[in-house]
């Protein structure tokens, strides 16, 4: 009986004891299917997850009046990464690839890129014209290794033996070639991926992808475009955007290791760096405005988080919005800018001097109250749509297109600087405004160096006064002036108005230099005398960009507050909730001379305006200088004498508002005025409020 117990209680606690574990289990599962079953079930059917990056929106370039200059549209592009792409060990595989695409592209009317050098006619291989440079990096010996009289066919034939090309069609084997000589030309590599074809559409796009499997190394993105209002208007302004270039994307991706490298950076720093780093296939400002305002224009993007599931299935989620450019806005008037450019196109060309040299030049356009910069043009010109495709034109054309004349060329000023000689001798004491000094058409001052005086109108053997030396610029009163004052003064008051000074503009702009003795003995001159007098007329060493000339005369037209020039009016967030800049004016300095000294100044160029038939019939005042420079160039081996033509000018002369400077290269200055009216006129016809009162804003002593 005793067995039995034993059997029984050893019998139920083993019972007891596998009920408990089952009744934990089953809570367990109680749990797991139904207490915490939303997590499980997630769990359950959790596969992977990718982050792939948005594209943020570049910010749009504006005029003064918000008129959008460039704005961007979003397109697809297809390029092929070097690293996912089969290697050059494996050319049949490339080959097929690369056919099936060309010939997807062709169904669908798609254009892309490849490297125009032969063409089939009548079954017949030709060199296409223009391919000097390209012919001769294809008969290098590290690629064709062809001999400089090899045919059209002799390259095909060594092109289909280096591409494996022999058993395809002449048809496929030249359209397959054409695109590996384009990417061998491009520098095709794992950091340099080619781009095939832009602005594809999207169902060609979804073809692309749907056989990703096939097409290995045949990626897509989206790429921003940028649109123009008018390709014409102020293409030296606004600048280029396009592709990052091998050299931009090293330096681009130093600058993201550097500062990756700062050890008290957050996770969120630390992001938000990686969203803003560059891809091999970005775009970036080349020059212009597009790349000075690179930063802000160019945005931050966000992260797309995709989730595979188990199943199969996808879902995505914007994890990280991207963050659009900035718009930038411009002082520039697009209307102004554009009446500025048809003058330069118009007339340039119509008062050219020496034949054997191209005529160009350029106008700036300044509001005198601040500086801020309506108009800049230059001429030659060209248009920022057709850019690209015209590159290899445009850097070939020796009249220089792609040159800003009025930020970056240097020229010597001729008389634009006699009414800065006539204040500095006023302030200086050297003589008064009514002082008059005889002019006989020469300067005798120098025994060994005979000078002589042609200036405007009849004035010789007669009294200068300022005003009547300004008006018919006379060099026999403004030499003696000059050498009075001495080149250190001179060089002080060039100084004062900024000329061989940078004006502060965002853009790159040439110093230039004011004439100065230990600038010429820097250079290993010598300095004599007759150098000063030469200086004190706008000759010698001096050389000065037009915008400085424009700042010089806005200077005086304000009564001696020099400001900082720009082209930036403000900076607004991508929906313009947020001003992240706004201009104010800067000042750089101020001309301490007298409000008399100014007007007598005014007095001068206001008189040689008035004698110009130009500015007859104006509802309003204008206040001028003409300047005509000496130059030589070389033109067949032979140097050929020629002039530069130039006229300072701001406007209404007693109520300034704006300073106009045009610099006209092979030209003299007789005619300048015509050009300079016609900005006036359009102007002030868009501002009809125009009134001649007191000038305002002057500097008094």
């Amino acid at each position: 009986m005793r067995g039995a117990y034993s059997f029984r209680m050893r019998a139920t606690a083993f019972i007891v004891a596998v009920l408990f574990v089952i009744s934990i289990f089953i809570a367990d599962l109680f749990r797991i299917q139904v207490i915490d079953a939303d997590e499980y079930s997630s769990q359950n059917i959790y596969y992977s997850s990718a982050n792939t990056q948005i594209k943020a929106i570049r910010g749009e370039i504006l005029d003064t009046t918000g008129q959008p200059l460039v704005y961007s549209t979003q397109s697809n592009a297809i390029y092929i990464d070097a690293s996912y792409f089969p290697s050059a060990s494996k050319q049949e595989e490339r080959n097929e690839i690369l056919l099936s695409l060309l010939k997807l592209f062709k169904e669908n009317e798609i254009e892309y890129i490849f490297a125009d050098f032969l063409t089939l006619e009548n079954g017949e291989l030709k060199y296409t014209e223009g391919i000097g440079s390209l012919k001769k990096k294809l008969f290098a010996r590290d690629y064709l290794n062809l001999n400089s009289y090899a045919t059209a066919q002799n390259c095909f034939d060594a092109l289909c033996e280096y591409y494996d090309l022999q058993e395809y069609s002449q048809e496929d084997a030249l359209m397959l070639m054409t695109v590996y000589v384009a990417m061998v030309t491009a520098d095709f590599s794992k950091y340099n991926p080619f781009t095939i074809a832009e602005d594809v559409p999207t169902d060609t796009v979804a073809l692309v992808k749907e056989q990703s499997r096939f097409y290995r190394g045949v990626e897509v993105r989206v790429d921003t475009n940028r649109e123009y209002y008018d390709g014409e208007i102020a293409p030296h302004i606004i600048g280029y955007y396009d592709y990052i270039n091998a050299e931009e994307y090293s330096a681009k991706s130093e600058e993201y290791k550097e500062a990756l490298s700062d050890e008290n950076l957050t996770e969120e720093e630390k992001t938000l760096l990686k969203l803003r780093a560059y891809g091999m296939t970005d775009k970036l400002g080349k020059f212009g405005i597009e790349s000075a305002y690179e930063d802000e224009l160019r945005g931050t993007n966000g992260i797309l988080t995709t989730v595979t599931n188990s199943d199969g299935s996808k879902t995505t989620e914007v994890t990280t919005k991207p963050v659009n450019g900035n718009n930038v806005i411009l002082t520039i008037d697009a209307d102004l800018q554009k009446k500025v450019q048809d003058v330069l196109s118009s007339k340039i060309n119509s008062t050219k001097q020496h034949s054997g040299i191209d005529t160009a030049g350029c106008m700036v356009v300044m509001d005198v109250s601040d500086f801020s910069v309506l108009a800049c043009a230059t001429y030659p010109t060209y248009n920022l749509e057709t850019y690209k495709e015209n590159i290899v034109a445009l850097n070939k054309d020796e009249s220089a297109p792609l040159w800003n004349r009025a930020l970056r060329s240097t020229y010597a000023p001729g008389s634009t600087v006699k009414p800065i000689i006539g204040l500095a001798g006023l302030e200086e004491s050297i003589l008064t405004a009514e002082d008059g000094i005889f002019c006989d058409l020469e300067y005798n001052y120098f025994a060994d160096l005979p000078l002589n005086c042609v200036g405007l109108g009849d004035h010789g053997n007669s009294y200068m006064n300022l005003t009547r030396a300004i008006t018919h610029s006379c060099n026999t009163y403004f030499y003696e002036v000059g050498r009075q004052l001495g080149i250190s003064k001179i060089n002080q008051w060039f100084t004062n108005f900024g000329l061989g000074q940078k004006t502060g503009v965002e853009l790159t702009e040439a110093q230039g230099q004011a004439a100065s003795k230990e600038a010429r003995e820097a250079a290993g001159g010598i300095w004599y005398p007759g150098n000063t007098v030469q200086a004190a007329i706008g000759q010698s060493d001096n050389l000065f960009t037009p915008i400085q000339l424009c700042s010089y005369v806005a200077t005086l037209a304000n009564g001696g507050t020099r400001y900082k020039a720009h082209f930036i009016k403000s900076i607004k967030s991508y929906d313009y909730s947020e001003t992240i800049y706004e201009a104010e004016p800067v000042v750089l300095n101020t001309v301490n001379a007298s409000r008399e000294n100014f007007a007598a100044v005014r007095t001068g160029m206001i008189s040689m305006a008035n004698s110009l038939a130009a500015f007859q019939g104006l509802d309003y005042k204008v206040a001028s200088k003409t300047g005509t420079a000496q130059a030589k160039k070389k033109v067949n081996g032979v140097t050929v004498a020629y002039t530069n033509g130039f006229m300072i000018s701001y406007a209404p002369a007693d109520n300034p508002q704006i300073a106009v400077v045009i610099a006209i290269e092979n030209v003299d200055s007789s005619g300048l005025g015509n050009y300079i009216r016609e900005v006036y006129e359009a102007y002030f016809n868009r501002n009809s409020d125009v009134t001649e009162s007191q000038q305002s804003g002057v500097i008094l002593r």
